[in-house]
């Protein structure tokens, strides 16, 4: 609990962690906090020092190959991978699924495909607010014959649970932050004509279309 206390406030002073404020998530609903992920990734020292955290909880598990999906979930991949090949001694591999336009949402292009069949499997995000992205990532590597040993993510902060990333063995999260959201009708931050933070989220995009 103190280091989850520690790490909580390290983030709150680089502004990853955002509060008191009035955010427009992706899913189009409401609230007063934001994981900025992108906040971390500048500060290499503490990436890693994040990623060896997920390394050192799977160092027993037998990982053979590290996947995430773009954008932000390649430097985790790459990371996690090296301080697991550093804690086990052998060669674990880091790869990243690409966007796709297809129903798969995701692809394993590069021969990356090759490389995860057969293969033990830890998938890993950033943040998980709903999971789908990770669930498509998951299903992709299903379909390519990877086992998957578990799904790990920096924060859950959507209460995500293995069952909503298809039936996962083991979902890990060093952060689990429960935020409120509103739908929009229902949001007390519109309702008391507080400003809407443009500089995270989907501020920006949401006052375009309500000026268009």
């Amino acid at each position: 609990m103190a280091e989850q206390k520690a790490l909580l406030k390290t983030l709150a002073e680089i502004d990853a962690i955002i509060t008191e404020s009035h955010i427009v998530y992706t899913s189009g609903k409401h609230g007063s906090a934001y994981v900025n992920k992108d906040a971390i990734y500048p500060r290499t020292a503490l990436t890693s020092e994040l990623c060896l955290q997920i390394a050192k909880e799977f160092q027993n598990a037998g990982v053979e190959v590290v996947v995430a999906p773009v954008i932000g979930g390649v430097i985790l991949s790459q990371w996690i991978a090296f301080h697991l090949s550093a804690l086990t001694k052998k060669e674990v591999l880091g790869v990243y699924a690409e966007k796709s336009e297809g129903p798969e949402g995701f692809v394993l292009k590069r021969g990356y495909d090759k490389i995860v069949s057969g293969k033990k499997i830890l998938i890993v995000e950033d943040v998980l607010n709903t999971g789908g992205s990770v669930k498509k990532v998951v299903d992709v590597v299903n379909g390519l014959g990877g086992n998957i040993l578990a799904v790990a993510a920096l924060c859950n902060r959507g209460a995500v649970t293995t069952s909503m990333l298809g039936d996962v063995p083991k979902l890990y999260s060093i952060l689990n932050i429960d935020l409120e959201t509103w739908d929009e009708k229902d949001c007390p931050l519109c309702a008391k004509k507080i400003p809407i933070n443009t500089a995270v989220g989907k501020g920006k995009e949401y006052l375009r279309k309500k000026s268009s």
